[in-house]
């Protein structure tokens, strides 16, 4: 395409927010004893807004930058300056592509020319006629993390945090270079830790110092004088005064690197079957490019990246991805659906934890560590609120001994949690949430005592994971300030927290809700009172599936892998079992008891209950999965076996009947908080979309409720015509 073919496509899309490319130049600083090197012009990436609106990567924005660049490279002809340098706004070097602009792409030629343009403008930052540098400040991810390894030179600060080629994660593959440059600038190994690795492992990213210990970049410094540190060491590199060194690039074409770079290949390959069952193209297409490029040239590496990102950019795996991923995750999130006014919210300045068991010190560390305020935990004697304040305690030293707090932030979390066998404690908390056992009785007396001792305005939270809400608040003075605030396992890992109105909970306290969520870094996602809220809902009812046709008599493994194709991060055997199965069988018969034959009650499950057993897999000497016959001679089974594809569609279409039925009850505002919930709740794949795009891609929707769950276009290809 022409330089005008590229503005002609940039202005199909005139609501970009533009990334400027602004120049100036810098007199480079003088080493000792000898003169200023020369011009530098530098281009700082800014989009003119605050750090809360990442800078990023659109057609115009790449006509733009190509425009500066262009006139960079004919003032370097004429000598009139000696270096140029690329860096950003604080907190970004460049956030990636524009992902609104990638996904409003309809046509094939569309994405093609979108790879194109941006491999014309990175090809004339890589081709200046003077050393190119990034000077990387903050988050470099995609396409600007290839900005900056299109450069000659690269420094990164040690307070730049999320490097990455996230590509795989998304949908696509790193299409503007990284995926030829990477490998032999630090070895295929680093490369697929890199592009597929970090990505598939919940989009790990690296910081400044990680990209400097890996060869990414050549050099870091402090961010307090970091722009000062990168024009002096610029100006040595360009006088000729340093050379920096690569001790993990590699020469494709030398004798090893081809056993190398197969391995790696191959390894990778290994990751993604673990990690996704092959369900989604991407991965293994970074992979495909990966290992052809090996023996390529950059210019026919460039032409591959942008065919296949062509092909990948029309896939409903990609449209799902960017729905999951920006739409709900990065948008929906931060205004969840039915949230009152957050002005409503009152402060809360104490804390107060019922319970000192696992689940509830996870509790308290949590509200110390984000809240900093004063949390109490009590149990019913002094042993158990003793453990429950060590356990606070001993975590608060891991991540000391981890150097992720530091030795004052200890010491003041530590003082904030305390313990005691007495409720009255709670008489000036704010607000006090309960993680007692999971019996309606017990909480139901704890909110009684509870509301003898706290103040009028003091909220009452339960972190159940099934049982009613309304039940609870019944037989309160107050059931308007009851509401459910439910945590997901890990608590410092889960990002979800269900949070649930009762027909009586008010609108101060919902709001009050909704802003510790946010002050404790969760997503709060309103939930009607129904049996299981949503996650718990749904889980149950995809291993009610599998665990029936198993007790039915389809083969363990068979049942246990039949879901694989959904690409699911486990088996549903092996989430039984980390749940814990007396847990799994107590939420199974409430939602029975609620809802009747679709949650059957295994009696196989409880006998394993009852004689102890904690997991139906062992793993036999030999590293495979086995069931042991003294569990295998505790069961009895039906004589009416299924197929793995027969469990995947039975288990599909029950998915589409619950979620269609959810959603007839109000149990949330729409498909997308289901979504959002099972991605941030059960780590449900972001290349799904979440569940309900899935569900609509393989035909569940229409076969059970006669529609699909999302519009055409909404999280998949939009309708022909």
């Amino acid at each position: 395409m022409s330089a005008a073919d590229f503005i002609g496509f940039a202005a199909l899309f005139p609501d970009e927010t533009v990334t400027h490319a602004l120049v100036r130049d810098i007199e480079l600083p003088a080493a000792a004893g000898k003169p200023s090197p020369g011009t530098f012009a530098l281009i700082t990436l800014d989009n003119g807004l605050d750090h809360s609106k990442p800078t990023t990567l659109g057609p115009r924005t790449l006509v733009e930058l190509g425009k500066v660049l262009e006139g960079l490279r004919e003032r370097a002809a004429r000598g009139e300056i000696a270096g140029v340098g690329v860096t950003g706004k604080p907190y970004y070097l460049v956030a990636g592509a524009d992902l609104s602009a990638v996904k409003a792409l309809e046509k094939r030629e569309h994405g093609l020319w979108m790879a194109q343009l941006g491999h014309d403008v990175y090809r004339t930052l890589a081709n200046l006629g003077v050393p190119s540098f990034a000077f990387i400040n903050g988050a470099a991810l995609g396409g600007g993390l290839e900005i900056a390894l299109q450069s000659t030179y690269r420094t990164v600060s040690t307070g730049a945090g999320a490097l990455a080629l996230p590509e795989a994660f998304l949908g696509l593959v790193p299409g503007w270079g990284g995926v030829y440059i990477l490998p032999r600038l630090i070895g295929p190994e680093n490369a697929v830790k890199v592009m597929i690795e970090n990505p598939l492992s919940n989009n790990r990213t690296l910081t400044g110092p990680q990209a400097f210990e890996l060869g990414i970049a050549d050099a870091v410094f402090e961010p307090a004088d970091f722009l000062e540190q990168s024009l002096a060491w610029a100006a040595e590199v360009i006088s000729g005064g340093l050379v920096p060194e690569r001790a993990n690039a590699v020469d494709p074409a030398a004798p090893d690197t081809a056993t190398r770079w197969a391995a790696a290949v191959a390894a990778g390959r290994r990751f993604v079957e673990a990690k996704t069952s092959h369900a989604a193209p991407a991965p293994g297409k970074v992979l495909d490019v990966l290992e052809a490029n090996r023996t390529m040239t950059q210019a026919e590496s460039a032409e591959l990246e942008c065919e296949t990102l062509a092909e990948l950019m029309q896939t409903d795996e990609f449209r799902a991805t960017v729905y999951a991923f920006l739409d709900l995750v990065q948008k929906r999130s931060k205004r969840p659906a039915g949230a009152p006014d957050r002005n409503l919210a009152r402060p809360v300045t104490k804390v107060g934890v019922v319970g000192a068991g696992l689940m509830a010190s996870q509790l308290a560390l949590l509200f110390a560590r984000q809240l900093k305020v004063p949390v109490v935990m009590t149990d019913i004697d002094q042993g158990r609120v003793d453990k429950g304040v060590g356990y606070v305690h001993a975590e608060v030293d891991k991540l000391l001994g981890k150097q992720r707090i530091s030795q004052d932030a200890a010491n003041r979390t530590k003082a904030l949690v305390t313990g005691s066998v007495s409720k009255d404690v709670f008489a000036d908390a704010d607000f006090v949430i309960e993680a007692v056992f999971e019996e309606l009785n017990v909480k139901k007396q704890v909110f009684a005592e509870l509301e003898a001792i706290v103040s009028p305005d003091c909220i009452l939270a339960t972190n159940t994971s099934s049982l009613s809400v309304t039940a609870m608040a019944e037989d309160l003075q107050h059931p308007e300030r009851l509401v459910g605030f439910h945590f997901f396992n890990p608590v410092a890992v889960m990002p979800l927290l269900e949070i649930v109105r009762a027909p009586r909970t008010d609108d101060a306290v919902l709001a009050t809700a909704f802003e510790l969520a946010k002050a404790l870094k969760k997503t709060g996602v309103l939930v009607k009172d129904a049996p299981a809220f949503v996650v718990n809902r749904i889980l149950l009812r995809l291993m009610g599936e599998v665990t029936a046709a198993f007790d039915e008599g389809t083969p363990a493994d068979v049942a246990d892998n039949a879901l694989r194709p959904m690409g699911l991060p486990m088996t549903p055997f092996t989430l039984l079992a980390m749940v814990g199965l007396p847990v799994a069988q107590h939420v199974q018969e409430s939602l029975n008891a609620a809802f009747g034959d679709r949650f059957p009650v295994s009696a196989n499950l409880q006998k394993l209950i009852d004689n102890g057993v904690k997991a139906l897999w062992e793993t036999a000497p030999d590293g495979t999965q086995e069931i042991p016959q003294s569990t295998l001679s505790l069961m009895s089974f039906g004589t009416s076996p299924s197929t793995g594809e027969d469990v995947l569609r039975r288990t599909q279409d029950a998915l589409a009947q619950e979620i269609g039925l959810m959603l007839d009850e109000g149990v949330v505002a729409g498909p997308e908080d289901i979504d959002l919930c099972m991605i941030l709740g059960a780590g449900w794949p972001m290349f799904l979309g979440g569940i309900t795009p899935y569900l609509d891609r393989v035909g569940a929707s229409e076969r059970v409720n006669g529609k699909p769950f999302l519009p055409p276009g909404r999280a998949s290809r939009p309708a022909a015509g």
